[in-house]
């Protein structure tokens, strides 16, 4: 019996049924009401897993545009003021070092800058992984700053004039160096916004590539064209490019490169905020908080190469005739040309290849031979044998590298067969 029904009251039991059978009604358009919207954001959320190249939100109706024509858009871009708010998100599917991957590849590019926190050889190089927000802005050559917000601190590279300034505020520690001539700062080392992005891979575009115009978006409230580039060649770990392109000024608002495997996008760079209105003066400001440790930059930098040069002669072996003793096998690196690698293949299928004349494959890690960070970096790669001998390949989703026991490397956004392939080939 249901709470509340009475035996000796039938008008009451019908006038319930009635309540209970409007109850249900009004459950049922409520479940429509709410159920639609639920199912919609739920296909929404599915698509844009799937994918991460498409628009923010509409996709505008602009004039038509080949891709040729919107690539010299892209070329004739002058936007000289802008500030805006960027989101990077990389996923090269390195594996789970509990953060320690992130200091390996920040650590693998200090040796400068005194050692300071502040160091932007070595902060900046941190955006290859995970996911981070920065702020950027912009007036002309001179002056510009990208500050990477982080959890309860921020770090802050300036360029205003021929000063460069870099300031990490969870250290408190200042960074400062000078600008060889005034407009030209000091080139960090990875892309900050979706035009770096967007200009390397333009470089590259060639008969290798296929370039096409997929349509509108809207990026950051901008009407945008969208511009795929995808490699013709089989054998790339890359799959395609998608560069959103502002339809009014020929800035790249958008940058997402998936890999050929699929799944999320390797690197997606976008503007959820941008404004090309001239940004305050005080923007560009910098004074070293009271109490930071400030490090000169130049320096610095002098310090350490002339350190360098020291262990150089230290250890060159010259013999009394003033030729250098030292043997290939020994850490040297040989044959090498202008830009330190060989290059083997073309377009999407390129591989570098360095030697590093550094016998017995993985660095070992320990004067005494024991291996020890040899078995650990080995344990996180696949080994592999072929005519060039035994060797080693570490992939991720996009870069895979192959280093020999005979001390070469083989690097390129291919597959594991290309890189043996090529190593056989030697």
């Amino acid at each position: 019996m249901a709470p509340y029904e009475s035996d000796d009251s039938t008008g009451a039991a019908q006038a319930d049924d009635e309540l209970r059978d409007e109850l249900r009604a009004e459950r049922r358009r409520k479940a429509a009401r709410y159920g639609v919207p639920l199912a919609v954001v739920g296909v929404a959320a599915a698509t844009i897993g799937l994918v991460p190249a498409l628009a923010d939100s509409g996709d505008p109706d602009l004039p038509k545009i080949t891709a040729q024509e919107l690539i010299d858009k892209i070329a004739k871009s002058d936007v000289q003021q802008l500030s805006g708010t960027v989101k990077i998100s990389t996923d090269l599917g390195l594996p789970d070092l509990g953060g320690l991957e992130s200091s390996l590849l920040s650590g693998a590019t200090q040796g400068s800058g005194g050692g300071s926190s502040a160091d932007p050889t070595g902060k900046l190089t941190e955006l290859a992984s995970g996911v981070h927000t920065l702020r950027v802005a912009a007036d002309g050559p001179e002056k510009q700053k990208v500050s990477v917000l982080e959890s309860g601190a921020e770090y802050s590279l300036i360029h205003n004039g021929t000063d460069v300034w870099g300031y990490d505020s969870k250290s408190n520690e200042v960074y400062h160096s000078t600008a060889a001539d005034s407009g030209k700062a000091e080139q960090h080392e990875v892309p900050a916004t979706p035009k770096d992005f967007a200009d390397e891979f333009l470089k590259s575009v060639d008969g290798t590539t296929s370039v096409t115009v997929d349509g509108t978006a809207q990026v950051a409230g901008r009407d945008a064209y969208r511009l795929v580039i995808k490699p013709k060649q089989s054998g790339t770990t890359a799959g395609a490019i998608s560069i959103a392109v502002d339809a009014r000024t020929g800035t790249p608002l958008k940058f997402t490169l998936t890999p050929s495997s699929g799944g999320a996008a390797v690197v997606d760079v976008g503007y959820t905020q941008v404004s090309f209105a001239k940004p305050a003066a005080s923007t560009f400001d910098f004074t070293p908080p009271k109490g930071a440790k400030v490090t000169e930059g130049d320096k610095a930098d002098k310090a350490d190469k002339a350190g360098k040069a020291g262990k150089t002669r230290e250890g060159s072996g010259a013999d009394q005739g003033g030729k250098s003793s030292e043997t290939p096998g020994h850490g040297s690196a040989k044959g090498l040309d202008e830009s330190g690698f060989k290059v083997l293949g073309k377009g999407w299928n390129s591989i570098a290849v360095l030697d590093t004349g550094s016998k017995g494959g993985l660095p070992s890690g320990s004067a005494s031979g024991g291996g020890d960070l040899g078995g650990f970096l080995g344990s996180l790669g696949d080994p592999v044998s072929g005519k060039f001998g035994k060797g080693t390949v570490f992939s991720t989703r996009l870069i895979n590298a192959l280093i020999t026991d005979d001390g070469k490397v083989y690097v390129g956004a291919v597959d594991k067969a290309a890189l043996v392939k090529a190593a056989n080939a030697g």
